[in-house]
């Protein structure tokens, strides 16, 4: 972005008229915030680094770290405008939330949280999950939204009765902003099943749910605490008095400003890369990787490894997901930095990740016979339940550097590509492009060239993938207040967003692709060492 040229009196008189537009997401490491100008540009940026906890068995977040952490994002992103345009940041064009999808947040009728906030990353649903895909005939993840309700259900915990409202943590920073419980679909596409042709929850299925509560007697049905669905372009309320407060507690932000639907970090990666036609994809690599494919049509029957979702405007998408990238890697990244610290010898952390993600680009094609999980949590495509971060080689493995960080990288991958083969080779999935970002492509090629070796197609990055979610819920909400009459989201994008963007394209070699192909069938056959890990080293 640091190469787009723009003057800073037009970017000032768009602050001081109110002509920005704020999108700001919850990641899962990183709550960021991003001001684009009328050129759809970022302009200014702030951010908060905040970590999950695992709490009493639950990956949590607390309420305390979610508004310290927008208000911090927020109070930087304030400071970058005044620093560089000499103007306060008093009011805004349109604002839009987004944040990590699913996960369980119940509120009662005063708006209390009933439990811990439970994340996504949390596979204490099995059961729920299971009886839920069977029942529906749909598949119905354990990180969802309703598998969370149903295992509850099915737990006897007390405080489901007492349940008045139950959304994500996009909805809930929304709702406490403006008062309206809501959620753009494709964040609601992780709650509960949608019915593409009308854009809502899919009644067939609701209907089934609410027959398995008659048993429980309840005192609500299912349609009683979700939120409203909308879709892109959808006026989703206003900034009120008390959520500006919230917002920025200087008090200088004023209260009135539209605000778009709040959408999934999903949704948002789709719009941030151009990817919300048919025959187009992402994958978002971080902490957890994604792949979204926007179908043509629907696929022949059930798969559990695989998620049906939707596009912010409502089109089916296959997603395959998998709890663990990054983290795995960052950690012996941390390692090495320990033990050049020690030897007294000075590191830049982002130099470091450079030389050992380009390191992985010498090793042999199949990473030397080395074999890595980089389970910190359960991965259901591969059953489960809990992670135990491995590495493995064997006596004869060829056991270098540049090998270490190629078996890594790989595994960073591994799980993505089992549910990937079903889409591509039982399914037939054709796509015309596939679009990268999130951390793991960060290092110029590396990130690109393992992905292409993986998916055996060609991988973008454009120049403003680095800007993330935040930048793409940003133009949801650019979107809402400046289409054109019946202007569909991907006309949006493409002519007036995505016009000239610069990326790089790098397709798949041959080498690497049959690299991936003999590390993916060590992989599978060693994942009963990880199974056998879990069972045996019990937290």
């Amino acid at each position: 972005m640091s190469n787009i040229l723009r003057t800073k009196s037009g970017s000032q008189y768009a602050i001081e008229s109110g002509k920005t537009v704020l999108g700001i997401e919850f990641g899962s490491t990183r709550i960021k915030a991003v001001l684009i100008g009328e050129d759809h540009m970022p302009i200014a940026s702030g951010s908060y680094d905040w970590e999950n906890r695992y709490e009493n068995s639950v990956w949590t977040y607390s309420l305390e770290d979610i508004w310290t952490g927008l208000q911090e994002s927020y109070r930087k992103l304030s400071k970058d405008v005044s620093e560089n345009y000499g103007v306060p940041l008093r009011t805004i064009g349109a604002i839009g939330f987004s944040g990590m999808m699913h996960g369980y947040m119940a509120f009662d009728k005063d708006g209390n949280l009933l439990v811990p906030f439970r994340t996504w990353r949390n596979t204490i649903t099995g059961k729920a999950a299971k009886k839920l895909t069977d029942l529906f005939q749909f598949n119905i993840p354990q990180r969802w939204s309703i598998a969370h309700l149903y295992q509850a259900i099915l737990n006897k915990e007390p405080h489901v009765k007492d349940i008045s409202h139950q959304t994500t943590l996009a909805g809930y920073v929304h709702w406490k902003l403006t008062g309206q419980k809501v959620l753009g679909v494709g964040e609601a596409s992780g709650m509960f099943p949608i019915d593409s042709k009308t854009n809502n929850y899919n009644k067939r299925m609701m209907k089934l749910f609410n027959e398995q509560l008659k048993a429980k007697k309840l005192p609500w049905k299912l349609q009683d605490i979700l939120p409203k669905v909308l879709v892109a372009g959808d006026a989703a309320s206003v900034l009120t008095e008390e959520g500006a407060k919230l917002l920025d507690p200087t008090g200088q932000l004023k209260a009135g400003i539209p605000l778009c639907p709040p959408e999934g970090d999903a949704g948002t990666g789709m719009v941030a890369t151009n990817s919300v036609a048919v025959r187009t994809g992402n994958v978002s690599a971080g902490t957890s990787v994604f792949a979204m494919i926007v179908l043509e049509k629907a696929l022949s029957k059930l798969y559990p490894e695989i998620d049906m979702v939707t596009t912010p405007t409502g089109k089916p998408v296959a997603m395959v997901h998998s709890n663990n990238c990054t983290s795995d890697i960052n950690a012996w990244v941390g390692l090495f930095r320990e033990f050049a610290d020690a030897l007294g010898v000075k590191t830049d952390q982002s130099g470091l990740f450079e030389m050992l993600y380009q390191k992985a680009l010498e090793g042999d094609a199949d990473g030397g016979g080395l074999l890595a999980y980089n389970y910190f949590s359960g991965e259901p495509i591969t059953h489960l339940e809990e992670g135990r971060p491995l590495f493995v080689r064997t006596p004869e493995s060829r056991f270098t550097l540049s090998n270490f960080m190629r078996a890594h990288l790989f595994s960073a991958l591994g799980t993505l590509k089992i549910g990937l083969d079903i889409l591509f080779e039982q399914e037939r999935v054709k796509i015309d492009k596939v679009l990268g970002h999130g951390g793991f492509f960060k290092t110029k090629e590396v990130g690109q060239r393992i992905m292409a070796a993986a998916m055996n197609v060609p991988v973008s990055v454009m120049e403003t993938a680095g800007e993330g979610g935040a930048w793409g819920i940003a133009l949801l909400a650019s979107y809402m207040i400046h289409k054109a009459e019946n202007e569909p989201l991907e006309a949006y994008l493409s002519n007036k967003v995505f016009a000239g963007e610069n990326g790089t394209t790098i397709a798949p070699d041959q080498r690497d692709v049959d690299g991936f192909t003999a590390f993916m069938e060590r992989y599978k056959k060693g994942l009963v060492i990880e199974r056998t890990a879990v069972d045996a080293l019990k937290k």
